[in-house]
């Protein structure tokens, strides 16, 4: 019996750690400080730093797998899943790295003996061919002479893109940095399906698969071209769990697989779909898991960059169940069947489940509405069509700023014997795609970034000062060996007290000094394992080996602190009053104030509000001592501290506590106790994203300010009410219903007005075609007043065209009404737009009743004048 989806996920770690692989967890779907990727979207993004020797591991050999998504920016396969047999947006990679360990030989083998070994997965050998880079002899023989394939197996594929290194068996992280040739390994499925060998006029055939890329990472690209030998050659390969396993279990379609094949049936479930072979149901299956993964790991729903990647997935998903006949929301019902199938993969997506499941019923149901109000739009549009095509640009309009699909465009159109501008659609979607590519041009020069082999010890959790060695100093990126006064520039450390910016927290401040020299830092940042301090040399001259003293800014770091310490207090208070499925979404702790994001899927009631403050005091008056100790990271986890998904974490970890009330993973700076903080005050609960709640605070001498603030501003209300603190709310409320009686004296007073203005001009109605018509300039009229004028002349006048206008700061403003009799022949929104565009304006409306504005008041007249024969044409 064939292994499950779970079992070969397993079996290839298993491989791995057998020769000596660290198992390293799949890191988030959202790329940890990786602003060149849209979404992880292979194995080795998270070890990506690794490889440009601007990080370093405790273990030089890892084997991971890796959640992937590719559906938006430069990887997107979204048009294509479900109908094909191996696009997915969602994918499992499995891998193996080295850094700067084994080469080609034991990669190759590795792979070999996994692929085919007794014990293992047990493919026949004849059925799988290779790649390799058309100059990489050394493959080749190893291949040929130490792994036994015949040659006329292993085939040499050269520039095959159109330029140097350009090549399906060339491998480039982007235009510079490290790339190497790699070795494609493939499967035969038999004769019985049509296709040839890689390289060949049929390689797009689906009967030869690739199954496996291993990467020789070996030289370093210059911005030149020229390609310079890396000093630690190392490995990276690639399998795609879901293609190895249609392999392993003699299927030619992934979605065949066991995985899908119970997603599948989980989607028929919810739909109520009887045909299990309906593409619609694989691309519900696909969407289901990119999808929620993406929530569990932090995207929400939104319009722009990843979260409007992630809507697009959804809506497509919904549009394919609704064209299944599902009734209501269905989609967020899949998340539990998908976390049964995904076994020990599951695991982050179970424990964010109820939030996952609310964010995507919110979602659908938004996008319901979504669809009513396109409805109403394209009703709009098909209703002033001229001729029977609706143009490609409105079709694209609805989709792109409605979520309205063309295809249910071209189904409205239809049922009016209408059609759609398929070619103008198209043509606008390819605009858009490159505006897209140019958006996410995730370009990054990797000979740029600043490169330091050395690792700085932070000793800043104790010391605010202390005497360091200069291990490098960087201007403009580049590594010089001195620095003068009036330069900018980056300083290394051997040792420093300043903290890096990271996991929220803001970098420190402060100055480093000689004997005759001072470089002010104004921030101070990672650098892989280095910490850099960037700022400016005010006087002398620093060199690299030279010793100084490093003082950070003692006032600033300790707000810091406070506010820090407070927004763990926050986390567990949250979590107190709104329910355990908090989880920390985002933060930023500087030296003002705190933010914290979390995923919470409502506004915050103000006795919510209220609690949370009130317990986050009462633990700061319990003047905890802020303990911390260093565990190993499964230790802690096991002690029931919170680890923040998507964080890198090293295998030894700081645990920060506070009495029994919040334990945390966490590498910033904290107070020494939590009366040290003094007092928390909340100044703004908000949303960021749907899903996603933002809450500001500040901490001690901040937090008093605010309580100052406030009383001063009580104080003011109360002087100008004339009350005081006994009877201000008192005073106050008698102001407002004052003030509600005034307005409604106003508006009777306007009313009236508007009333006798309609009376005064309703004998200026001229006769065209038996039909009357009413054009008046007002002077000295409040343009809010014009919509009850129009209706009092309609009451009058029984059966009308009123073109009224009035300027007002410089502007025009106008309005048309037409009786409802009148509508078939002339239209107020027609009628108000040809007036609106002589006077350098627009508007629109409703058949009956229009309004617009413009700007060129000295054309009014004229605009005026011509519309007697812009209606008499109508009639």
């Amino acid at each position: 019996m064939s292994k499950s989806t779970a079992e070969i996920r397993q079996a290839f770690l298993d491989f791995f750690h057998s020769k000596g692989h660290q198992v390293v967890a799949s890191s988030s779907l959202v790329p940890n400080n990786d602003p060149t990727l849209l979404f992880t979207n292979a194995g080795m993004n998270q070890f990506k730093d690794v490889f440009l020797g601007q990080d370093k591991r405790n273990y030089s050999r890892a084997t991971t797998s890796q959640r992937c998504v590719r559906a938006g920016g430069k990887h997107n396969d979204l048009e294509n899943v479900g109908y094909t047999a191996r696009h997915h947006t969602f994918f499992e990679m499995l891998g193996n790295f080295s850094f700067g360990d084994y080469f080609k030989q034991e990669a190759i083998a590795f792979a070999w003996e996994l692929l085919t070994g007794d014990e293992w997965f047990r493919l026949p050998k004849e059925r799988l061919w290779v790649t390799v880079y058309e100059t990489d002899d050394e493959a080749f023989e190893i291949w040929e002479k130490e792994i036994g394939i015949p040659r006329e197996r292993i085939i040499r594929i050269g520039d095959n893109k159109g330029s140097a290194y350009a090549s399906d068996n060339f491998w480039q992280m982007g235009d510079t940095g490290p790339c190497g040739p790699c070795t494609e390994i493939f499967y035969d499925h038999g004769d019985h399906i049509w296709g040839g060998p890689p390289g060949s006029a049929k390689e797009d055939g689906d009967r030869y698969i690739e199954i496996w890329n291993i990467v020789f990472m070996q030289f370093n690209r210059q911005p030149d071209g020229t390609m310079l030998p890396l000093p630690k050659p190392s490995v990276d390969t690639g399998m795609g769990l879901e293609r190895i396993t249609a392999v392993l279990q003699h299927v030619n379609s992934n979605y065949e697989i066991d995985l899908f094949q119970q997603l599948i049936k989980a989607v028929a479930d919810v739909t109520g779909a009887t045909d299990l072979s309906n593409k619609s149901l694989r691309v519900i299956a696909d969407h289901i898991r990119s999808c929620a993964f993406l929530i569990a790991d932090g995207v929400v729903p939104s319009n722009e960059n990843r979260g409007y990647v992630l809507r697009r997935i959804v809506r497509r998903a919904v549009r394919h169940g609704n064209m299944l006949g599902a009734q209501g929301t269905f989609f967020y019902k899949l998340v539990a069947p998908l976390i049964a199938v995904m076994g020990a993969a599951g695991d982050e997506l179970q424990r964010q489940q109820s939030q996952v499941e609310q964010i995507l019923k919110s979602e659908e149901e938004q996008f319901a509405k979504t669809l009513e109000r396109g409805l109403a739009l394209l009703d709009e549009e098909l209703a002033k069509l001229q001729g029977d095509t609706l143009d490609g640009e409105t079709v694209f309009r609805l989709y792109d700023t409605f979520g309205f699909p063309a295809d249910l465009t071209a189904d409205v159109c239809r049922e009016r014997n209408l059609k759609i501008d398929e070619a103008g659609f198209e043509q606008a979607m390819e605009q858009q795609r490159q505006r897209a590519r140019q958006a996410s041009g995730f370009g990054t020069d990797y000979s740029n970034v600043i490169q330091i082999d050395r690792a700085s010890a932070f000793k800043g959790y104790d010391n605010l000062a202390l005497d360091a060695e200069i291990a490098a100093i960087f201007i403009n990126g580049e590594s010089v060996n001195e620095i003068s006064a009036g330069q900018e520039g980056v300083i290394v450390l051997d040792e420093t007290p300043f903290y890096g910016e990271s996991g929220g927290q803001v970098g420190d401040t402060g100055v480093l000094k000689s004997a005759n020299a001072e470089f002010h830092v104004a921030d101070t940042q990672k650098y892989g394992q280095a910490i850099g301090h960037s700022g400016k040399l005010a006087s002398g001259h620093l060199r690299v080996g030279q010793h100084i003293a490093a003082e950070v800014d003692e006032n600033r770091r300790a707000r810091i602190r406070l506010n820090h310490s407070a927004t763990h207090l926050l986390h567990a208070a949250l979590r107190q009053v709104l329910g355990t499925h908090v989880a920390q979404k985002g933060s930023l702790v500087n030296d003002k104030y705190l933010r914290f994001d979390f995923s919470h899927s409502e506004a915050m009631k103000a006795d919510e509000i209220r609690r949370v403050e009130d317990i986050v005091n009462a633990q700061i008056r319990r003047n905890f001592p802020i303990e911390t100790n260093i565990m190993d990271l499964e230790d802690a986890k096991a002690n029931g501290a919170m680890a923040l998904f998507g964080e890198k974490y090293d295998q030894r970890v700081r645990v920060l506590s506070m009495g029994d009330f919040s334990t945390e993973l966490c590498g910033g700076t904290h107070a020494s106790r939590t009366g040290d903080i003094g007092l928390v005050r909340i100044t703004s609960e908000s949303g960021t994203a749907a899903g996603v709640r933002r809450i500001e605070a500040v901490t001690g001498e901040a937090a008093l300010a605010e309580v100052h603030a406030q009383s001063e501003q009580l104080q003011e209300i109360a002087q100008l009410v004339k009350a005081n603190s006994s009877n201000l709310n008192e005073k106050v409320r008698g102001v407002v219903e004052h003030i509600k009686v005034l307005e409604k004296t106003l508006q009777q007073l306007k009313d009236q007005q508007a009333a006798q203005e309609s009376a005064s001009i309703s004998s200026q109605a001229i006769d065209v075609k038996g039909t009357k018509l009413l054009v008046s300039q007002l002077n000295d009229v409040d343009p809010k007043l014009l919509r009850t004028m129009v209706d009092d002349l309609k009451n009058q006048l029984g059966s009308a065209i009123i073109v009224l206008a009035t300027v007002a700061d410089n502007k025009v403003a106008l309005i048309a009404g037409v009786t409802k009799d009148l509508t078939d022949r002339v239209k107020a929104g027609e009628l108000i737009g040809a007036v609106a565009q002589q006077v350098g304006g627009k508007g629109g409306g409703r058949p009956d009743m229009a309004q617009a504005g413009g700007s060129d008041v000295q054309a009014l007249p004229a605009a005026l004048a011509g519309v007697e024969s812009w209606v008499s044409a109508k009639l």
